[in-house]
């Protein structure tokens, strides 16, 4: 399967990097499923950084090996475990079991008002799922481990002007 990482560079050899930022699904290497999505990434990364180009590395990803050997977490939707995982991640309290792989949601614009309103308390639990609910949410994989990182192998890279 191809999954595929948007940025402002190329990345042939991805790296996990200190968690700087507190993301949906922890410190890890994101990429998708959807070409779109991370060409949309991509752009918004040379724009926010104002250097570099927007990137898109393609990866194959090895199914097979996740199967057989990797601790896989994966969300099929909004749900309220996906809810309480995001929140939980973003606040950076999460404790629970440590994964090589999540798959699941990504928290688009749309999504993050509602989060956001969940994590202050302005929403409760069942208004934030109601609200979730109808969101076409494209996918994120998010490869928080060195075994999760080997089951990837570099394809080729994407340059837009």
């Amino acid at each position: 399967m191809k999954l595929y990482h948007g940025s402002n560079i190329e990345v042939k050899d991805p790296k996990l990097l200190p968690d700087a930022r507190a993301l949906d699904f922890g410190a890890g290497f994101y990429l998708t499923s959807s070409l779109e999505q991370a060409e949309r990434w991509a752009a918004l990364q040379a724009k926010r950084r104002r250097s570099g180009k927007a990137v898109v590395s393609i990866y194959h990803f090895d199914e097979n090996l996740v199967k057989k050997q990797l601790n896989v977490k994966h969300f099929e939707n909004a749900n309220r475990e996906w809810l309480h995982f995001v929140v939980e991640n973003r606040k950076g309290v999460y404790v629970g079991e440590k994964y090589d792989i999540v798959i699941g949601p990504v928290a688009n614009d749309n999504t993050m008002m509602v989060i956001s309103d969940y994590m202050t308390g302005t929403l409760d639990e069942e208004t934030a799922l109601i609200l979730l609910l109808p969101q076409k949410l494209k996918d994120q994989y998010a490869f928080l481990t060195l075994q999760g990182l080997s089951a990837l192998k570099f394809v080729e890279v994407k340059n837009y002007d």
